[in-house]
């Protein structure tokens, strides 16, 4: 799977962990005003400007069925990069910058649409931690 030298950012949604390579991340922000967009898809939470880029923000907690925490001082966007483009993506808290020993396959997703999200799943000293495969989340939910 992925070369475990590699660093990932743990993040929480809820009580569950997540993680995506460093690599993708484009910076790390506090959670600005976000401007809504009419009739947008139900994990679309709007848009931000960030200095002069106009970016959709995303709810991880809609695309994983997870109840929506409300924002705190440890809520951020992950902005991330996908091709051209820049995403964020809200979550709870960013809990550490990770390598992970061993990434295993996920166990067998069934029907469950979030679960292709899941490229494998480590372990961190959190626990188990799910690593997203943002080239599937992104061009299936954000539609970039």
């Amino acid at each position: 799977m992925q070369a475990l030298a590699e660093q990932y950012v743990e993040f929480e949604l809820r009580d569950e962990n997540y993680a995506v390579n460093i690599s993708a991340i484009h910076e790390i922000i506090r959670l600005p005003p976000i401007t809504e967009v009419p009739n947008s898809a139900a994990y679309v939470k709007g848009i931000i400007n960030l200095r002069g880029n106009i970016i959709p923000i995303i709810r991880l907690s809609s695309i994983f069925d997870i109840e929506e925490s409300p924002a705190s001082k440890a809520t951020r966007i992950l902005v991330v990069n996908y091709g051209q483009e820049f995403v964020g993506l809200i979550v709870d808290r960013v809990v550490q910058v990770a390598r992970f020993t061993s990434i295993q396959p996920p166990p067998g997703q069934g029907d469950d649409e979030s679960g292709a999200f899941v490229g494998g799943i480590g372990i961190s000293s959190t626990g188990l931690v799910g690593i997203l495969r943002l080239d599937m989340l992104i061009k299936e939910k954000a539609g970039v």
